[in-house]
């Protein structure tokens, strides 16, 4: 284990989270998305955590996300949703996953996996109300519901959820919100006229389980407001919302050195220092997920307050310029936190970038290892 990264991951904060979550959204089951590795978080310490927060349910995009919570003895509803035709379904259906279709095609091909298992496969149908990715248009709906009840009649197949997701419920009173639901609404509507008797409902993410009570129906999917960052961050940090960021990315220097002034810094010399100046290496690049394009804008915390990166952002490593403030080799620098000394949070490193702090914390890569909180969750 590499003792000059880490990125250190506070289960207690996730378990708190999602308390918070479930407080916000009173009535509705909730369903903690754990894909992409946790977010990045590791996907089986989130899962427990999660759970241990009162999540009934958990959500995954891939087949293999789905076994590894299985594997891993997670004994709670799991979700998973995304899939390309040919996928062997036989391991999901013998572990009791649930899984999504969005068209006929689907509905056969898991079927027949769950026929050459010997057991009923639960089916969550999905409808495309207005994002425009995957789920049955309003006009392939009613061809979806046919068939997945047809295979329930078979013995092959239950329905049990009925679902979709929102375009823009981080845009408060965006005109789409409104429209999503009236479609969503109207193909609940269309599926239980045809027989459909779903245990849950299903189309509220983080932003729309913390912000709008006509989304929550029977079930709310949080994915990055488990993790305490920020849904709608219009709205303001996340801490407003009572959330707490769950990972700190943490280096150690590598070396700090004098350079005189007009010094051209890493690659390109895309920064020339304006004076005599102490410069510091960060064992953190690219490769670990640190954007090169975070290049002379992206600040971390060192020595006391945030300083900025200085030249390019290379695969392994990148510099900062701290003037005449002493560092060492082996001071610690942390790159985003919760924030509680005044780091900057993934949040802020997002809006440096013009991005999401989903896409800074699942880019963290495998070289950094994650750390938790050691209070038993």
């Amino acid at each position: 284990m590499s003792v000059t990264t880490a990125a250190r991951v506070d289960l207690v904060a996730i378990r708190r989270n999602v308390e918070l979550l479930r407080e916000s959204a009173p009535g509705a089951e909730l369903m903690a998305v754990v894909k992409a590795d946790g977010y990045g978080h590791g996907i089986i310490p989130a899962a427990r955590a999660a759970v241990a927060g009162g999540a009934s349910w958990l959500g995954v995009a891939t087949l293999d996300e789905a076994l590894t919570l299985r594997r891993a003895g997670l004994d709670v509803r799991v979700m998973c949703w995304l899939y390309a035709p040919g996928e062997r379904f036989d391991d999901a259906v013998a572990e009791d996953v649930d899984l999504s279709a969005t068209s006929v095609g689907q509905v056969e091909e898991i079927t027949r996996a769950a026929a050459r298992v010997g057991r009923q496969v639960r089916l969550h149908l999905k409808t495309d109300t207005g994002l425009a990715r995957s789920g049955a248009t309003p006009a392939d709906w009613p061809a979806l519901v046919d068939a997945a009840l047809r295979a329930q009649a078979e013995g092959l197949a239950t329905v049990v959820g009925l679902w979709s997701h929102m375009a823009c419920a981080d845009e408060p009173g965006h005109p789409s919100i409104a429209a999503q639901l009236r479609e969503f609404d109207e193909a609940v509507e269309l599926a239980e006229k045809a027989g459909a008797r779903p245990e849950v409902r299903h189309i509220a993410n983080s932003a729309a389980t913390l912000t709008l009570p006509e989304a929550r129906y029977d079930l709310v999917r949080p994915g990055i407001a488990v993790y305490g960052l920020d849904p709608i961050p219009s709205l303001g940090p996340a801490r407003r919302l009572g959330l707490r960021p769950a990972m700190t990315l943490t280096g150690r220097l590598a070396l700090a050195k004098r350079v005189g002034a007009g010094q051209g810094v890493s690659y390109g010399h895309r920064y020339t220092t304006s004076a005599e100046t102490t410069l510091g290496l960060v064992p953190l690049g690219y490769a670990d997920g640190i954007p090169r394009h975070g290049t002379n804008l992206l600040e971390v915390w060192a020595a006391g307050r945030r300083r900025r990166v200085a030249g390019t952002v290379c695969m392994d490593q990148f510099v900062i310029d701290v003037g005449d403030d002493e560092i060492r080799a082996g001071d610690e620098v942390i790159l985003f936190g919760p924030g509680d000394r005044g780091e900057p949070t993934a949040q802020d490193w997002a809006e440096m970038l013009g991005t999401i702090s989903y896409e800074i914390v699942t880019r963290i890569g495998a070289r950094v290892p994650r750390t938790y909180a050691e209070e038993a969750v």
